[in-house]
């Protein structure tokens, strides 16, 4: 856990790191002033029961020469006033340190998040195909929730407690050595003897919460994201029955984590009452009338009461570490995704010039070693302001040969070429400034056209007049000038209250809005009706010669407008010609 908890540390901005340091002075504060609270109570008992004693006494000679005072009577007020001042302020700084504790630990945790997304986002195409969405959400959504409330808020718990139980310590051990000594033994034992029983279990139940967490997300995401099929096949009853057992998993876990961290507080508080009792005891038959023994007995029993909820706390803020070690494990994971070279400032890039052609050369890719080539040797020349046209059967490499192109994936063996320069990870992000990509399935998010045609950009930075001109050239002007709110119009999730021909018009704003030169459709008109499809394929069509457009398609008859078209198959190409070259 300690190695883990350098790993964080290492993730921890260097001014939230200044401000622990400023919260560790803040908590050696609260325990001098746990300190100064508990020892307060014993000339306060003392005046109470035997003020003739406390007058006499040789440390009470300067308090009462600085106050003049005259009679033991006289002591009364200004002890009593002193023991309930060290009282209030003990309970705020106490607050003050609780709130400090909270703020740090939730501000670290939203940064933490925002270092996981931005890591996540910035990662390579591979990455992203790799590995499960889900995994990544759940680790975001729940288990970086959880790092802050079981790891980082203990850890200024853990240590703030410790200074605050050797402060009340030190007072129990000058008033009673023997005592002090016997509790501090009897209550270590306590929840060393159930940590070492606990530990297996702990660990059990910490990796059943962070695999049920994420299946949980999975069925959530699967069920609401085919909402439409689950509602005609009526499979409503089997998602929520596979919901019901993971989740029931993960609250069982959950359960028995929490009774474990409460468990050790009733023997704690049983042994504390009996500790109590028997040096009440003790002490009243040894003593000179139980009146004298008050005193003590009064600290030791606020010692007590101070010192057991803050062992339960510390023994609970441990319990929760250690069940989510497995949610940190996890976190650590994206947390130490790396970086590309290039940050997100994309104005220091030097842009790849894009005047002439797109050349792959002798290009091959495969996704496994274990299987075939998608593609083999394969070679392909892209003039500056061509159509081209793609098609072929399923697996033939189609969207292969676009990942490419675009500069998402690189190639095993050959090369990507751009005006003689060649594409690799080290400069694919210059040349995917000249891109733009219109899929078969927009994604709209649930905001104004505008912002969707505008995607990625902050509501008060987007180009209205740009917004307009790229819906203009998209074709779809018109039909958004007759709607009342016109641009600020809100599409819905997922783009819900536009037509399939409108989705994928919008899809061809926002590629326009990016000012791309190159513009890749891929089976962008496929799930359309006929008639809607030559509508958007029209737009295309008026887009002008100074954009170069790849457009996959399944029907022949939709590339009949290309400059040329290629036909994959086996990871090669087939056939290549003009669309009357091809029907022949």
């Amino acid at each position: 856990m300690i190695n883990l908890i350098k790993q964080l540390w290492a993730h921890i901005e260097p001014n939230r790191k200044r401000q622990f340091g400023i919260l560790f002075v803040l908590m050696i504060i609260s325990s001098f002033a746990e300190l100064i609270s508990i020892s307060a109570i014993l000339p306060f008992l003392g005046v109470l029961t035997s003020p003739e004693n406390l007058f006499n006494h040789k440390l009470a000679k300067g308090f009462i020469n600085i106050f003049n005072i005259s009679t033991s009577a006289e002591l009364l007020f200004p002890i009593t006033v002193f023991f309930i001042f060290t009282t209030i302020i003990s309970a705020l700084i106490r607050f003050l340190l609780l709130r400090a504790q909270t703020q740090f630990s939730y501000a670290i945790g939203a940064e933490l998040s925002n270092s996981i997304y931005r890591k996540t986002l910035y990662q390579p195409y591979k990455v992203h195909i790799s590995r499960n969405s889900s995994e990544v959400i759940a680790t975001i959504a729940s288990k970086v929730p959880s790092v802050i409330t079981s790891i980082l808020m203990p850890i200024p718990v853990i240590v703030s407690s410790t200074l605050i139980i050797i402060s009340i310590l030190s007072v129990i051990l000058f008033i009673n050595t023997k005592v002090a000594i016997i509790s501090l033994a009897g209550f270590t034992s306590i929840y060393l003897i159930i940590i070492l029983l606990s530990k297996k279990q702990v660990a059990l139940e910490s990796k059943q919460i962070s695999e049920e967490s994420v299946r949980v997300l999975k069925i959530l995401q699967e069920g609401l994201e085919g909402i439409r099929d689950v509602l005609i096949d009526g499979t409503q009853a089997a998602y929520c029955y596979i919901y019901l057992q993971s989740e029931l998993k993960l609250r069982r876990s959950q359960a028995k984590l929490t009774i474990l961290a409460g468990s050790p507080r009733y023997a704690i508080e049983a042994l504390g009452m009996v500790l109590i009792s028997m040096l009440a005891y003790f002490l009243a038959i040894k003593s000179e009338g139980f009146a004298s023994v008050i005193p003590t007995l009064g600290a030791l029993a606020l010692g007590a009461q101070r010192i057991l909820p803050i062992l339960q706390q510390a023994y609970i803020s441990y319990t929760n570490m250690k069940g989510d070690e497995s949610s940190l494990i996890d976190t650590l994971k994206l947390l130490n995704q790396e970086l590309p070279k290039f940050l997100e400032d994309d104005s220091n890039l030097e842009i790849i010039p894009f005047k002439k052609s797109i050349v792959l050369k002798e290009i091959s890719f495969q996704y496994n070693v274990n299987q075939k080539p998608v593609l083999n040797k394969f070679n392909l020349t892209i003039p500056k302001g061509s159509r081209v046209g793609i098609i072929g059967k399923t697996g033939c490499g189609k969207s292969t040969l676009l990942d490419l192109i675009m500069g998402l994936i690189q190639p095993i063996n050959g090369e990507l070429l751009i005006d003689g320069i060649s594409i690799s990870e080290n400069n694919s992000r210059q040349w995917q400034s000249h891109v733009a990509h219109v899929p078969q399935s927009i994604y709209l998010s649930d905001s104004t056209i505008s912002e969707n045609i505008a995607f990625g950009i902050p509501k008060n930075k987007i180009d209205k007049e740009r917004v307009i001109l790229a819906a203009q050239r998209a074709q779809i002007d018109q039909i958004i000038e007759t709607w009342d709110k016109k641009y600020e119009t809100i599409v819905g999730e997922r783009g819900v209250r536009l037509s399939g021909g409108q989705k994928q018009r919008i899809g061809i704003a926002r590629a326009l809005y990016k000012n791309s030169d190159l513009i890749i459709f891929d089976e962008a008109t496929s799930a359309l009706d006929t008639d809607t499809e030559k509508d958007v394929m029209n737009s295309i069509n008026l887009l002008g010669n100074q954009l170069t457009i790849l457009i996959v398609a399944h029907r022949l008859s939709t590339l009949k407008d290309c400059d040329f078209i290629i036909e994959l198959s086996g990871g090669t190409v087939s056939r290549m010609g003009k669309y009357n070259e091809l029907i022949n």
